[in-house]
């Protein structure tokens, strides 16, 4: 088994610039589908971290003189939540993925393997 991390863009769990609003009851019903999603994931025993939705506004630090800007960024590279996974490869994580309950409102899942680090 590998771990892998989702890297959810968009569509998840607040509005997005571009998005349409949502009501309460649609936030409500959003939330349900991804605690039902993650405590699927849980029951197999294939979250090794549930991440958490990422709040804005964001920072990025750069360059050698650490730089630092603020965001949120272009809409597509705005980052919205994480979770890491064990799946057995690349294909079992995308599997997984697909069952991503913010597909349906316009997020979407950015799956890559997590390094293998020896230290």
């Amino acid at each position: 088994m590998s771990e892998f991390v989702f890297l959810y863009r968009g569509g998840v769990i607040y509005k997005t610039p571009g998005e349409p609003e949502r009501s309460p009851q649609e936030m409500q019903a959003q939330l349900g589908k991804w605690r039902a999603w993650f405590a699927e994931l849980g029951a197999k025993g294939l979250i090794k971290n549930p991440g958490a939705p990422l709040e804005q506004p964001s920072k990025l630090v750069s360059g050698p003189k650490k730089a630092v800007t603020d965001g949120p960024f272009a809409e597509k590279d705005l980052v919205s939540g994480f979770t890491i996974v064990e799946a057995r490869d690349h294909e079992h994580a995308l599997e997984l993925a697909m069952g991503c309950p913010g597909l349906g409102m316009g997020a979407t899942v950015e799956v890559r393997p997590v390094m293998k680090m020896h230290v």
